[in-house]
């Protein structure tokens, strides 16, 4: 009996000590793309589709967005919004998004990409 009490707390102390809630601490960005080009021209739906096909997925494994609709200094804009959770800021998460800021802006001839960072925990 004492043998496998002794077995029982030499393996859980080998075990993964589980996070509280089962949660991991992760970063969370958001980048909103406005849609508005100039007078009556915007990023249309299919060119969103080209853009996360070329320059999202090709740089980030996974990631979520959707369409929005915002407004700045009194100017209302249609927009996406994209959303990537990964497991820690690092320089290659990060020059990923940075490229991605960067093609948008180039594509689609846009002054700025808001980019919003928050920590938090996330778990699957």
């Amino acid at each position: 009996m004492t043998r496998a009490i002794l077995l029982v707390v030499a393996l859980s102390a080998c075990a993964p000590q589980a996070k509280p809630g089962g949660l991991e601490p992760v970063v969370t960005e958001r980048l909103y793309f406005g849609r508005n080009i100039g007078p009556a021209l915007g990023v249309t739906d299919s060119a969103w589709t080209v853009f996360l096909h070329d320059v999202v997925s090709a740089r980030l494994e996974g990631f979520t967005f959707w369409t929005a609709e915002g407004a700045w200094k009194g100017t209302r804009e249609p927009s996406f919004v994209l959303e990537i959770v990964h497991a820690e800021r690092s320089a290659s998460a990060d020059s990923a998004i940075v490229a991605i800021i960067g093609e948008y802006k180039r594509r689609f001839n846009q002054e700025s990409v808001l980019r919003v960072v928050t920590a938090g925990r996330a778990g699957f």
